[in-house]
């Protein structure tokens, strides 16, 4: 198969078919830079190997007739409990690049969180998704993921014309204080006319190689910490802040002692730091060490998520919504059709899980329908806190 020859949109029949084409038709640079991760890859793999560890415990003989799917993020109401995670650069797969991404999550009624190295600027993205008809009108939010600027004027000017553009809330990353090393990346070489509008910054090569992650993500201040947070909500007066890239239950604690409005468990779909857990074994961490999270914010949880059965065990344990990233990637190798295909494969695979295990609505999600024994030992205890195996209805 050339890099031309993509199959017909309508043979692929999981998300894994839309990675399966995008590796033989994508270029050598846009392949590398969406695919890999950071060093020896483990993170990557145990982000979606962890979740047949965690096993689904299915409830028989009852009326599943009419599923319910919907749910909110940060009273923004949602046909999915899905959304599309911050991802650079997508005109590198489609020269409709993040637009094409977000007229597909309005006609799917879901949300999409635009990155601060988007291809496009956000009032070009916003724009494009206000202007696209949908036979079932959906008034879903965008919102607006940010790094921030080793020069801070340039990190205020930024949220202000995303709060100008309509952006419904930031997503302040908080795990990447430098690129993570993605050697495939890194070999290819890059092409010095690659940019974002938004942060300014641009592609280059130098002896280390060509990652677009690294040598586009220089700007990022890596000073940013805790105090910086009150800073970051003058800069956004009244608009909702979250924290992406939550790792660890004394993090997600002292997310709750900042303040802010919820937060997203990620570890960079493993492209920063390798061989930190699976997200999904993070969020069980919160669980069991800091369940008091789940009540006082909303928990989002992204990395590594490609099946229905992923969805629905985060949304057990706890999650209010799982993001997408690479996924819509790949999916956007077919355009805006492609993207709206890809969501509503999850979608389906979400309610027949739904079905299969005898729930009718979100609400009605607790962790007694996963077995975590076979992860349990991987979770770190705290003093003071539940000792191991005191989360899933095995107990």
């Amino acid at each position: 198969m050339s890099r031309s020859d993509k199959p017909p949109l309508s043979s692929l029949i999981s998300t894994h078919d839309f990675e399966a084409a995008a590796s033989h038709t994508l270029t050598s640079k846009a392949w590398a830079f969406i695919s890999s991760a950071a060093t020896d890859l483990h993170t990557l793999r145990r982000n979606s190997s962890a979740f047949s560890d965690i096993t689904l415990r299915p409830r028989t003989l009852r009326n599943v007739s009419h599923i319910d799917t919907t749910t909110s993020m940060l009273g923004h109401k949602l046909r999915v409990p899905i959304f599309c995670s911050p991802a650079a650069l997508a005109k590198l797969v489609h020269p409709a690049g993040e637009t094409a991404i977000g007229t597909a999550c309005k006609e799917a009624g879901i949300a999409q969180c635009v990155s601060t190295s988007s291809s496009y600027p956000l009032g070009h993205i916003v724009a494009a998704i206000d202007g696209h008809a949908v036979e079932t009108p959906h008034e879903v939010p965008v919102f607006f993921q940010l790094y921030v600027d080793k020069n801070r004027e340039n990190t205020r000017k930024l949220v202000r014309a995303a709060q100008q553009a309509g952006a419904k809330a930031l997503f302040l990353t908080i795990d990447l204080p430098v690129p993570g090393k993605r050697e495939a990346d890194e070999r290819v070489v890059g092409d010095a006319a690659i940019s974002s509008p938004l942060s300014g910054a641009t592609a280059g090569n130098d002896a280390k190689g060509g990652s677009l992650g690294r040598t586009m993500g220089r700007f990022i201040d890596d000073s940013l910490s805790w105090a910086d947070i009150p800073w970051i909500r003058r800069c956004a007066p009244g608009m909702p802040l979250v924290l992406k890239g939550v790792q660890t239950s004394e993090d997600a604690e002292l997310a709750i002692e900042a303040g802010v409005d919820a937060i997203v468990v990620s570890n960079h779909g493993g492209r920063t730091l390798d061989t930190v857990p699976a997200s999904i074994l993070i969020l069980l961490e919160l669980r069991r060490n800091c369940p008091e999270v789940f009540d006082k914010m909303e928990v989002y949880v992204d990395s590594g998520f490609r099946r229905g059965t992923d969805i629905f065990k985060a949304l057990c344990l706890g999650a209010k919504a799982v993001g997408i990233g690479r996924g819509p990637l790949y999916a956007v190798n077919y355009g805006h059709e492609g993207v709206l295909k890809y969501i509503e494969i999850l979608r389906d695979e979400l309610e027949a899980t739904m079905k299969l295990c005898g729930v009718t609505s979100l609400d009605q999600l607790h962790p007694g329908y996963l077995s975590t024994l076979a992860v349990d030992h991987l979770i770190p205890s705290r003093p003071g806190k539940s000792p191991p195996g005191r989360v899933g209805s095995h107990l």
